[in-house]
């Protein structure tokens, strides 16, 4: 008997049917994974699981018998949780205090804070996490917050656990933590559901494997049956070769360059981006990549080194200089530092132009809404107005608000770095086809990915980069994948 059965689960908002009669069954023990694109009906599933969302039709059966939810804490009663994407948890309060809300040791009115922070440590130096119960959370990385919002569910005597792209901010060691944590649970008996863009995540981990597209089951099968090109197939009906296409362009003049540029994380870097072609930057996390163009593009100093734009040498000591130059930067975390998420997807694109949108120190609501609409179009940005808040937007749309701000402001080079973090295979290839499109107007692209198969089949030139420095480069596909592999790790 499975552990938990969907029969003919629907879920319906108004205008949209967002989970279509769904029948799925999650075996005792397994590590089942779901993929689809965005907007396939993965959040929809986990919310209609945790009690977030009532279901319109059909039946959830846990252990045989069909269950109501009226909210979240009755399927925590079940012992159903959800590691989300977005850390849920309280910032401002310990770790300790965050495993053991809700639970909290007390007695006679007194809160137990040294028993609650023992225990807490003893719980994550089991589960084998190197994280200090007693700090507060805002202080730790988004990985490790990650890992504790884990811990927390492990503690809450699940049985049925849920992960949503977890791994979107781990370091490649957190990520190994959490993998040993999950095949853990799994050997304790506890059914995960793993839901991930990172096909290679589902190869390693699951045992079976559910596409859902449009709001459809479309098959479950065994992952030992089957590859990513047939998963992708399920996913979007396009070929592992049409995702990573890209037209030949000739390139032209030297665009920008580097001179031994060196600064804090990074140092002796030289490279040269010209237009009409993509220049990767491969390494592992804390490699020095994005300290590098972070600096290149003047939010943070150098201490040695030169820089030259079309030839001449250029002096770059703050963001407002390299985007006068026109230099466009999409930064790795597109909530914190691409984005205004409190304000709506227009002010958004347009916060590069205003200053062209603007007559007699008023904004032409006009002017706005067309040059909006280009990007909204052009990109095909799923909003339901131009006032939509850009944080209610799914992680794919938001990504193509931050580069649709430096397209309308038409810069000449852009560094994506990790442009195609937590976004569905669909989005990526839109992304891919944008980076087309940018060439074939003569731009430079600096491309950072810490996905290796990115870089590979995208760069016409690769730099590989360890422990600050630059290790080695190669022309297209010039090395092999090991190769580059091993450069980066240094071994």
């Amino acid at each position: 008997m499975p552990l938990l059965e969907l029969r003919g689960l629907d879920k319906r908002f108004t205008g949209t049917h967002a989970l279509r009669h769904v029948d799925l069954a999650f075996e005792a023990g397994e590590i089942h994974a779901i993929v689809g694109e965005n907007g396939a009906g993965k959040s929809t599933l986990i919310k209609l699981l945790t009690g977030v969302h009532l279901k319109s039709g059909g039946e959830i059966v846990w252990e045989g018998r069909a269950v109501e939810f009226s909210g979240p804490q009755d399927a925590i009663a079940l012992g159903i949780n959800a590691v989300h994407q977005e850390v849920v948890l309280c910032r401002h309060l310990t770790v300790a205090a965050n495993l053991f809300l809700g639970n909290e040791h007390t007695s006679w009115g007194v809160l137990h804070k040294a028993r609650m922070e023992r225990e807490a440590q003893r719980v994550l130096d089991d589960l084998g996490f190197v994280i200090p119960a007693g700090v507060v959370l805002s202080t730790l990385t988004i990985g490790q917050q990650q890992l504790v919002a884990t811990a927390r569910a492990a503690l809450r005597g699940t049985r049925f656990l849920i992960f949503d792209e977890p791994t979107a901010y781990l370091t490649r060691q957190e990520a190994a933590q959490l993998f040993t944590l999950i095949r853990r649970l799994k050997a304790d008996g506890v059914t995960l559901v793993y839901i991930s863009h990172r096909l290679e995540e589902v190869f390693e981990l699951a045992d079976r494997v559910t596409i859902l597209r449009d709001g459809a089951l479309i098959s479950t099968e065994r992952v030992a049956d089957t590859d990513e090109q047939r998963l992708i197939r399920g996913m979007i009906a396009r070929s592992i070769e049409q995702i990573y296409h890209k037209d030949p362009v000739t390139p032209g003049p030297e665009l920008v360059s580097t001179q031994g540029l060196s600064g804090q994380g990074f140092e002796d870097i030289s490279i040269d981006v010209r237009r009409g072609e993509i220049v990767g930057l491969y390494g592992l996390i804390g490699a020095g990549r994005s300290e590098f163009v972070q600096a290149l593009f003047g939010r943070h100093p150098h201490s040695a080194g030169s820089v030259r734009w079309e030839g001449r040498p250029v002096t770059i000591n703050s963001p407002q200089q390299a985007i006068a130059l026109g230099m466009a930067l999409v930064p790795e975390s597109r909530r914190d530092q691409g984005l205004c998420l409190n304000l709506g997807v227009s002010t958004n694109l347009n916060l590069a132009i205003f200053d062209r949108l603007t007559r007699a120190l008023t904004i032409d609501g006009r002017a706005e809404a067309r040059a909006a609409d280009a990007q909204i179009g052009g990109l095909r940005i799923l909003t339901a107005s131009h006032a939509t808040l850009a944080q209610s937007l799914s992680g794919g749309n938001q990504q193509k608000i931050v580069v649709g701000k430096w397209l309308a402001h038409g810069a000449q080079l852009f560094i994506f770095d990790e442009p195609t973090a937590g976004v569905d295979v669909g989005t990526k290839v839109e992304i891919y086809r944008l980076f087309g499109a940018l060439l074939q107007k003569g731009a430079g692209i600096i491309l950072i990915s810490s996905y290796l198969p990115e870089v590979y089949e995208l760069a016409d030139r690769l730099h590989v980069f360890r422990r600050g420095r630059k290790v080695a480069s190669y022309d297209h596909r010039e090395a092999p994948v090991e190769t580059i592999l091993t450069q980066a790790i240094g071994t």
